[in-house]
């Protein structure tokens, strides 16, 4: 399925180490953001490549990079954007979630 632009979205830094981290690894371009419970406020995003898009996933392409979220996971992460940011303190993946209420100073997790 796929996205509508205000859905999900990947910035093309992001598409960029997507891009590069699947060819070292000799996979599709497909970053998989899902949602779990947990972390310290609540819920925590994890990150993976996946092999394939499956038939319940939300997809969002940018610069031949695919972003898929599955169904449930999304009603927590609508209208976010994937991006991959570089700074002093170390280069990760962030994710800028318009539904969070609060997160923790990691990023990594959030409240609703």
């Amino acid at each position: 399925m796929d996205a509508a632009p205000a859905d999900i979205a990947l910035t093309s830094s992001a598409a960029a180490r997507v891009a590069a981290i699947a060819a070292r690894q000799g996979k599709p371009p497909i970053l998989r953001l899902s949602v779990e419970g947990g972390g310290c406020a609540g819920f925590q995003y994890r990150f993976g490549l996946a092999d394939r898009i499956e038939a319940d996933d939300l997809a969002a392409a940018q610069d031949g990079v695919t972003l898929v979220v599955d169904e449930i996971s999304l009603d927590l992460v609508r209208g976010c954007a994937v991006d991959f940011v570089e700074s002093l303190g170390g280069a990760a993946f962030q994710v800028r979630n318009p539904n969070a209420a609060s997160g923790c100073g990691c990023g990594t997790s959030f409240s609703i």
